[in-house]
């Protein structure tokens, strides 16, 4: 292994991280209606839990509500079902065809917690950043004790992961500050 590909490795294994980041932010629900806030909600098909994107049509009705068209008719009930079931404290409505699940509005207080939860995943994101910049620094140290690399490439390859670590840290960084914006926008 090269110091190219200790690099090349330590960024693309950072970059996961910060996508993993993403992902769970997406989780986090603001005041507005997001359909991918459904995504985490699984219904009974048949005998078999599936998404609930995999059964029905996901579409925002509003700014706070998301409608969801079921693809069968004798589906409505058990969709219906799973939504107020899940842990997102949602309370779906039916009308003919189409399940409303309107998003209550949120409080002050529950912001706030919000904003502590979504600080709470950025703190754990660049955890992992820097456990990758560990291994990615110890990986270094082997190839100049294997005598593969000089102390002058080693030292220059570990300032560059530094510098890997800061930029990927840094956008995590503006990751919550923007998730922490959205949530206290009323």
């Amino acid at each position: 292994m090269t110091i190219a590909d200790t690099r090349k490795n330590a960024e693309h294994k950072m970059q996961q991280s910060i996508e993993a980041f993403k992902n769970s932010l997406t989780k986090v629900r603001t005041g507005r209606a997001n359909p991918a806030l459904l995504d985490t909600v699984h219904v009974d098909y048949y005998g078999s839990m599936l998404p609930l994107s995999q059964v029905a049509n996901l579409s925002l009705l509003d700014s706070r509500t998301i409608g969801v068209a079921p693809w069968e008719k004798g589906m409505g009930a058990k969709i219906e079902k799973a939504i107020r079931e899940s842990d997102l404290g949602l309370n779906p409505a039916s009308q003919g065809d189409l399940i409303r699940v309107p998003m209550p509005p949120m409080t002050e207080e529950r912001r706030r917690e919000l904003t502590k939860v979504v600080k709470g995943e950025g703190e754990s994101a660049k955890v992992a950043i820097r456990n990758l910049r560990r291994d990615a620094n110890e990986a270094l140290k082997k190839l100049l004790k294997d005598k593969e690399v000089s102390e002058d490439d080693e030292r220059r390859a570990q300032d560059d992961i530094q510098k890997l670590t800061d930029r990927m840290i840094t956008e995590v960084d503006k990751l919550v500050a923007s998730k922490e914006q959205d949530i206290m926008a009323v």
